[in-house]
């Protein structure tokens, strides 16, 4: 039985690269200045509970699928350190497991992942409708692909690590011979998201976000 380790995250800015300004600037619109605040220490504490729990495991055994990541080998630790430089968080976690010996396999198809860069750049023009359109279906082949590219690469001995958006759906995709562990439940992640962006509900934004930043499993 392969063994997968599932991790819901939050992107931040410095993971969006070109958009992330732009889609930064609309969620503080969305969320207000106060709990956006509130949100980015959030997140930082939530990916320090991350980096704790994965610095438990002999990252030699580890094999690391990262959302967005269209290449492994020196191309794809360049664009981690790229995003790493921007203070991505989640990067800079990533360089860290791969300079202890974690393996990077490349995780999306380049192609879709420019098709979603193009409708984001719609999204942040105002033509939201178009994006909502094309979002969930691109998202399924996203999710689909994903799910292929982890079945033929992640080998028995492995522990594979994925690190994917909250709202992805990977897991419904996966072969049933890979064990997959939820390191964090992905339905209260989204409810943290639903409530920061459309919620109005403070007591349950801090509750949904002491989830977040909690010990690890």
């Amino acid at each position: 039985m392969r063994q997968l380790l599932y991790i819901p995250i939050i992107h931040s800015e410095a993971d969006l690269g070109s958009v992330g300004t732009a889609v930064t600037l609309q969620s503080t619109t969305l969320s207000g200045e106060r709990h956006w605040a509130v949100h980015k220490k959030t997140i930082c504490k939530f990916w320090e509970s991350v980096a704790t729990y994965l610095r438990s495991f002999d990252s030699c055994k580890l094999v690391l699928y990262q959302d967005g990541l269209a290449a492994d080998g020196e191309i794809g630790r360049r664009i981690a350190e790229e995003a790493a430089k921007r203070g991505s968080k989640n990067y800079q976690l990533l360089l860290e497991l791969l300079n202890r010996g974690a393996q990077l396999r490349k995780t999306e198809d380049l192609a879709l992942l420019l098709l979603e860069h193009q409708l984001l750049l719609e999204m942040v023009h105002s033509h939201v409708q178009q994006y909502e359109s094309q979002r969930d279906r691109l998202m399924e082949e996203r999710d689909k692909f994903i799910a292929e590219t982890i079945e033929a690469t992640l080998k028995e001995g492995e522990l594979g690590v994925l690190f994917i958006g909250a709202y992805h759906n990977v897991s419904s995709h996966l072969a049933t011979d890979i064990s997959i562990e939820m390191v964090k439940d992905t339905k209260r992640v989204k409810a943290y998201l639903d409530e920061l962006f459309l919620g109005h509900d403070y007591q349950r934004l801090e509750e949904l976000g002491q989830y977040l930043i909690s010990p690890m499993l």
